[in-house]
């Protein structure tokens, strides 16, 4: 812990020494040669958007009549641009109740570098494992997860590797990948690959993926997963499917995952969400869920915006019913906190004192 506050000593003096840097240059236009002709772009902000997030709460099992106040979760995000093309992007677990233990890379769940161009990015680095599923593509410190299905508890999703994404139309996103396989374990020569599609109209997003998983030479886990999100007005709900199978034959009945998750918006102070769900665990061996055999989950959720049009801070109460055959209520609060915009804001006030001497 001594460390990542020296850490944040380092990032209030380098984000100071950008901010007064840049604050002039990084908002006016550049000007560019292409083959000899002049054209104007405008200026990439180059300063780094860097920010703690973090949630704490209590937690109540039922069924064990055990209670406790602890945090969910001490995050720290970094995202900003090297050029107008490439980008990089870091999200580190500090410090959280649920994965006590891990170190190094382990807490890391993100780490990238990106190219972008027009019609096509590029990445490569530790990101998340493409997987087309709304409730998986959610953020752990925006899920409750006592809430969510089996599956989504049991493997590492956040693995080291490539990925490449075509915009073939306008809201249209083709992705291939290819990384290290959440069955290898920490073991050579183990390797995932994906191809996902998500598209966006009016009403409806899709996020499909055909997945395989290797888990020995030769041998794959195989994976389907269509995860489909109708909005109307301030209601929306996600109608998943997701199933995956050793044996192709087996696709469709060994090992999945159905659910349906409502949500509503209350204007802009607050959320109600649910999810319900159906799931079968036949592919123990090597998932290890820890049992085998077919169970329903479901919870509910609300969540409140104490500062109006500010999602950054959220109060929020859950409770659940999974696999673990236990009821658990979380009460707690999630903020998240722009280190850059806070040394923006003293650098801009030190500069209006100056000017009023």
């Amino acid at each position: 812990m001594k460390r990542f506050f020296v850490f944040l000593g380092v990032v209030f003096m380098t984000i100071g020494s950008a901010v007064r840097a840049q604050e002039v240059d990084s908002i006016a236009p550049l000007q560019k040669s292409s083959w000899g002709d002049a054209k104007t772009e405008e200026a990439v902000e180059y300063i780094p958007e860097v920010y703690v997030h973090a949630r704490m709460g209590y937690e109540h099992d039922f069924s064990e009549q055990v209670g406790r106040f602890d945090g969910n979760g001490l995050y720290l995000g970094i995202d900003g641009k090297i050029s107008p093309h490439f980008s990089y992007s870091l999200y580190h677990c500090i410090a959280s109740s649920y994965d006590a233990g891990l170190s190094g890379f382990d807490n890391t769940s993100w780490l990238t570098v990106s190219y972008e161009h027009d019609w096509f990015s590029i990445t490569a680095g530790k990101d998340g494992v493409l997987l087309g599923n709304f409730e998986y593509d959610a953020d752990d410190i925006d899920s409750y997860y006592f809430m969510n299905s089996s599956f989504w508890n049991v493997f590492d999703c956040w693995q080291w590797g490539l990925s490449a994404s075509f915009y073939p139309a306008d809201d249209h996103e083709l992705t291939i990948q290819a990384c290290n396989s959440p069955l290898s374990f920490g073991e050579p020569n183990l390797f995932a690959y994906a191809l996902g599609w998500r598209g966006e109209w009016d009403w409806y997003e899709s996020y499909w993926t055909a997945n395989l998983w290797q888990y020995d030479q030769g041998s794959y886990m195989k994976l389907l997963n269509f995860g489909n999100r109708f909005t109307f007005d301030d209601f929306s709900f996600d109608l998943e499917y997701m199933t995956r199978a050793s044996d192709i034959r087996d696709i469709f009945t060994r090992d999945f995952t159905l659910s349906i998750a409502p949500s509503y918006e209350f204007s802009d102070w607050g959320r109600i969400t649910g999810r319900f769900g159906w799931e079968k665990c036949g592919e123990d061996e090597l998932m290890e869920y820890g049992y085998d055999g077919s169970y329903m989950f479901y919870g509910l959720a609300a969540e409140f915006f104490p500062v109006p049009d500010y999602e950054d801070l959220r109060l929020h109460a859950s409770w659940g019913h999974g696999c673990n055959r236990s009821h658990i209520l979380n009460i707690g609060v999630t903020w998240k906190f722009s280190l850059t915009q806070t040394v923006k804001d003293i650098v801009s006030k030190c500069r209006t004192n100056r000017a009023n001497l």
